[in-house]
């Protein structure tokens, strides 16, 4: 057995499942930077079907709780962060195809790059494997982080707007300022404003990301200065 082989049993080990169709494993562990049969759109899948598993998961687990605290928890579990956090439990970098030039470039030490593979992982297990299997793995995976969370987490972007709408002010708004990098590797720049309040920026490899660091640096800013009572 080859090494690569190894190593991607060893990561279907930890996972959870094995695939039937090792080609599609292999399709959505590679990057974009390696051409045009990448794990993009095995992204873009992956990411609803995270959505419904871990909706399912909180809904199951916490039978008596409201649907706003419900929303809480399904922001922090299927957030990039936490997508991040499962990729490295599962080491992910050692399995993931991308061209020297992005690796020399420190590819694999960008969160949103594990995360991205991560959420392609799970697109191709739900057409290898269908829902049942989706759900099984990553119950697994998950599971643990969802009691860990004693009382539903606020999201930067849910804390701000909250903060907002209890002192009747409009709605944050959130403005990208700058966009550089290739496409496969963007980083944006983005504003984050109140109405009456200076703004506050930051940046990130995805735009969801750098909005919500923006929205927490900006919450932290306003509690700081003691604008609780702003009419």
């Amino acid at each position: 057995m080859s090494e690569s082989a190894t190593a991607l049993k060893i990561f279907q080990d930890r996972l959870g499942y094995h695939f039937q169709d090792e080609n599609l494993l292999r399709q959505a562990l590679t990057h974009a930077s390696k051409g045009a049969d990448n794990y993009e759109r095995l992204e873009f899948l992956g990411d609803r079907v995270l959505g419904l598993c871990i909706a399912e998961l909180i809904f199951t687990t916490f039978p008596f709780e409201s649907e706003g605290g419900m929303a809480k928890r399904h922001a922090a579990l299927a957030c990039t962060e936490t997508l991040v956090e499962v990729a490295k439990e599962l080491d992910i970098a050692a399995v993931i195809f991308l061209s020297d030039s992005e690796r020399m470039a420190g590819g694999l030490a960008q969160g949103n790059l594990l995360a991205d593979a991560m959420e392609a992982v799970i697109g191709a297990l739900y057409i290898d494997g269908g829902l049942d299997a989706c759900k099984t793995a990553l119950h697994g995976l998950w599971g643990e982080k969802v009691h860990v969370l004693v009382t539903p987490p606020l999201d930067p972007k849910t804390g701000l707007q909250e903060w907002a709408q209890a002192r009747k002010l409009s709605t944050p708004v959130y403005t990208i300022l700058n966009r550089t990098g290739p496409d496969h590797a963007p980083v944006f720049e983005i504003e984050a404003k109140v109405e009456g309040f200076p703004p506050t920026s930051a940046t990130g490899t995805s735009r969801r990301g750098a909005e919500k660091e923006a929205a927490a640096k900006l919450l932290e800013y306003l509690e700081k200065n003691h604008w609780h009572d702003h009419p």
